[in-house]
């Protein structure tokens, strides 16, 4: 592939990554006036709020297949398409079972790019594997972090939620168009000469696959408890509510150039354990200090938590840094993610029972805390990890 369509990939990628949020951070800022509209039961607004992850493990596992069958590039293309259609229709429904319906739909979509992307990288940039993932990973943190501010004000400027939420179709119809050029430079797996055909199914006797998704999971689970329940932790310990939502703030903005120090440090050592050590020990100051004094240093703690967020995108370049072909990076960002994501559930959800049950924030925090452990020790073996690849054939010996 030329330099010009290699360009073009990136900007596709790019843009994809940008969409694969927005319809979840949209939602939550306007869900009070959407219920309200569509008088939703009680019971399907917590399904909304958990429907994300749920869709993200369920659709994930499945991806594998459509990259296999279609390629690459058709199914970056279908992933975006699913998301203009659900995000699309449910911006303008009146009834609430088609704006369940059309949601699931467009977290379909986003789960399917979720997968497609680290093979994507493989393909197209073997030897940039760090620094694309490190860019995309930006792109996907911008994604969530800009709906979140925007979706507000165009909804009031415009009278209704309804455009608040129906903006964000149209900017994935426009991230839809490069895909549509990169059609005829498509590849599917089966036309790379690879060794024996590798799937979802095979991975389950992988340990570097269980340690991954193990990892993967508990840090999604730290970072969707924090996205869920930060502002209410800091409103509790006394902060004002825009306070609060600053230190939310805080967390996410540090966490969306830190990906861009991952490429720097990877030229110059091929050892990873000092990076999987900073993550867990900004995740734990970050979370310590928020369950011993909230009210001070605020800032840093939140600042500590965004940036040991930077294991996601390093566990998102691993997925191709540990495995030697297109299909074994397929096949392993599938599986990582699909029961990464139905482990990440955990984390909101439990959170707030443990809350409801002790009647305060200490134990849901030193709950998170403790989970540095397994991430640590999962992140270490990752870090001198044989690639999957090798790991299946000695298995098999």
């Amino acid at each position: 592939m030329r330099r010009r369509e290699r360009a073009l990939v990136l900007l596709g990628m790019v843009l994809l990554a940008v969409s694969l949020r927005p319809a979840v951070t949209s939602l939550g800022a306007v869900l009070g006036e959407v219920d309200r509209d569509l008088d939703l039961a009680g019971w399907l607004t917590s399904l909304l709020t958990t429907l994300p992850v749920l869709c993200f493990a369920a659709v994930g596992a499945v991806t594998h297949p459509l990259t296999h069958r279609f390629g690459l590039h058709r199914t970056a293309l279908l992933s975006l398409l699913a998301i203009v259609a659900g995000t699309g229709v449910r911006a303008f429904t009146d009834s609430s079972l088609v704006f369940t319906v059309a949601s699931t739909v467009g977290l379909a979509g986003m789960a399917v790019g979720n997968v497609a992307l680290p093979p994507l990288v493989k393909l197209h940039f073997p030897d940039r594997i760090p620094t694309v993932t490190a860019v995309y990973s930006c792109a996907l943190l911008s994604g969530a972090a800009i709906p979140a501010g925007v979706t507000v004000p165009v909804a009031d400027a415009a009278g209704s939620w309804r455009w608040g939420l129906g903006l964000w179709a149209v900017t994935a119809a426009v991230a839809a168009v490069p895909w549509f050029v990169l059609l005829r430079h498509d590849v599917r797996e089966r036309d790379e000469p690879t060794r024996p055909a590798l799937t979802p199914g095979r991975l389950v006797r992988s340990p570097l696959a269980w340690t991954m998704a193990v990892f993967f999971g508990v840090q999604s689970a730290q970072a969707y408890a924090q996205f869920g329940w930060l502002p209410t932790i800091y409103e509790d310990a006394g902060l004002s509510p825009a306070t609060a939502a600053l230190m939310l703030t805080i967390a996410t903005a540090v966490g969306v150039p830190a990906p861009l120090v991952l490429p720097a440090y990877t030229r110059r050592t091929s050892d990873h354990r000092p990076l999987v050590v900073g993550f867990a020990v900004l995740t734990a100051v970050g979370l310590g200090g928020l369950m011993l004094v909230p009210s001070t240093l605020s800032w840093l703690w939140a600042a500590c938590m965004g940036l040991g967020g930077a294991a996601f995108p390093w566990v998102l370049a691993m997925l191709a840094l540990r495995t030697r072909t297109l299909a074994g990076t397929a096949a392993l960002s599938s599986f990582v993610q699909s029961i990464g994501y139905l482990l990440s559930a955990v984390g909101p959800l439990g959170t707030g029972l443990l809350r409801e049950a002790t009647g305060g924030w200490t134990v849901p925090i030193a709950v998170l805390l403790a989970l540095t452990a397994p991430m640590l020790w999962t992140g270490l073996r990752i870090a001198r990890a044989a690639p999957l690849e090798d790991e299946l054939e000695l298995a098999l010996r």
